[in-house]
């Protein structure tokens, strides 16, 4: 209680941008081990990408292992069982011949007392996939773009370079987290992805507008460098980016906590475990990375690295971060 008043009052300071070294080597060892897990094990892809076979069907008498065995014994080899609300139950195979399919079908009314006509079939083939895989990087692609263009209109080049830096930083963990947990990847997952693209858009947005409001006051008789400015705008703006990040992410948690453990519904597992990891990574990136990425771009400006020379050679630079932290106090 008291540290969350303290960060409501603004009488704690964070150094986000010189602990730069820290959130860098950080980041580094998340990407190093996400592209580990997805060279090693790839994603798994769902049914909707390499194509395959789905049986549903309701039951309130099966459980995961006798589905399983009651598919498996008719000569299938891959099977996934999922509980699709109360007493539903979802089978995923590979691709099979007709003849294989009405087999499992009848087993599957023989040994949970399911009439035939109650056994749906869904046969997928892989072109389907390619097609939602295709769409997704256009939209992908698209979307980068139009980052890039408004962050460059909005407030400049540099800062659109350290969002999008920042957006593949928390697609690649994200996405590593799911090749290490064998989670299957489907359409809803995509969605998901894209969504996580928009939340961190949001959050970096809200910080850069601060830094460029407080750094549009720096001059040559300034007495803060843009690194020391730039950090006290994102300190003014920790308790807004925890805010919001909280209220999105508590939501989305009774959806993959709840929803898919309690009420059953594992089609939410889907799209709500991309959305918790996601803006989980993404607050710590609009905190921890865009920023101290964009300061150590802006840094070599001829501009601002007069102003560091400057207050380095009269020794106004500890000076300034001293009477920084000193303000934020009294504001408290």
């Amino acid at each position: 209680m008291g540290l969350g008043r303290r960060l409501y009052r603004g009488e704690i300071d964070v150094d986000f941008v010189g602990k730069w070294r820290l959130w860098y080597s950080l980041s580094g060892l998340l990407l190093a081990v996400s592209l580990a897990g997805l060279l090693i094990n790839g994603l798994n892809l769902g049914v909707e990408f390499k194509g395959g076979t789905i049986f549903s069907f309701k039951s309130s008498q099966a459980s995961v292992e006798q589905v399983r065995e009651s598919v498996l014994d008719q000569g299938v080899h891959q099977v996934i069982v999922q509980q699709a609300g109360t007493g539903g139950w979802r089978a995923t195979t590979e691709s099979l011949p007709e003849d294989t399919r009405a087999q499992v079908q009848s087993e599957i009314s023989k040994d949970f007392g399911v009439p035939l006509d109650q056994v749906s079939i869904q046969a997928i083939g892989p072109s389907w996939g390619g097609e939602v895989s295709e769409k997704a990087w256009i939209g992908l692609g698209v979307f980068m773009l139009a980052i890039i263009l408004y962050l460059s209109m909005a407030f400049e080049p540099k800062m659109a370079l350290a969002a999008i830096v920042a957006l593949i930083h928390d697609l690649v963990i994200t996405a590593g987290i799911y090749a290490w947990s064998g989670f299957e990847v489907t359409p809803a997952t995509l969605l998901g992805f894209l969504t996580i693209l928009g939340y961190s858009l949001y959050d970096a947005v809200v910080v850069f507008d601060m830094i460029k409001e407080v750094t549009a006051k720096l001059g040559h008789t300034s007495k803060q460098t843009y690194s020391m400015a730039a950090n006290n705008a994102l300190n003014h703006t920790l308790i807004r980016s925890l805010n919001t990040s909280l209220v999105a992410i508590l939501p989305v948690a009774a959806i993959l906590f709840i929803g898919t453990t309690v009420l059953g519904a594992g089609t939410l597992k889907d799209l709500s475990l991309s959305l918790f990891v996601g803006m989980i990574v993404g607050t710590y990136s609009s905190l921890c990375v865009a920023t101290p990425l964009l300061v150590t771009l802006k840094e070599r400006e001829p501009k601002y690295q007069a102003i560091a020379k400057r207050l380095a050679s009269t020794g106004g630079g500890a000076k300034g971060a001293k009477n920084s932290k000193k303000a934020a106090a009294a504001k408290g």
